[in-house]
């Protein structure tokens, strides 16, 4: 799993590429936790779009995020689901306490 960071106004965009499995899934926390610690995020995008598999660790990862930001009074929210990670969110139930957009455009203006 390879991670890019881009950041657009407040919002911290995250690109995860390659597979978010049980063998990477505590490296990017780390990763992202730091990012958010160190420029005091609160608005976390993150981007599927090049995920080529994703199990149940992934979810954590989003969860978790999604949990640390709550706390701060954050927003975190995905973009660029393809097939294979929308089908693990749709049975996950992950869609019903985070926003997806079709765009990383789209969820910069709507946060």
């Amino acid at each position: 799993m390879f991670l890019k960071f881009n950041k657009i106004d407040d919002k911290l965009v995250v690109f995860f590429i390659g597979e978010l499995d049980h063998h990477s899934a505590e490296e990017v926390r780390v990763k992202i936790d730091d990012r958010i610690e160190r420029d005091n995020i609160q608005k976390v995008i993150m981007d599927f779009e090049e995920v080529t598999f994703m199990d149940s660790s992934g979810i954590g990862v989003v969860i978790g995020r999604f949990k640390k930001l709550q706390n701060r009074d954050g927003k975190v929210c995905v973009v660029n689901v393809n097939k294979r990670v929308d089908k693990v969110f749709k049975l996950s139930g992950l869609y019903k306490i985070i926003n997806s957009y079709s765009s990383v455009s789209e969820a910069v203006e709507s946060m």
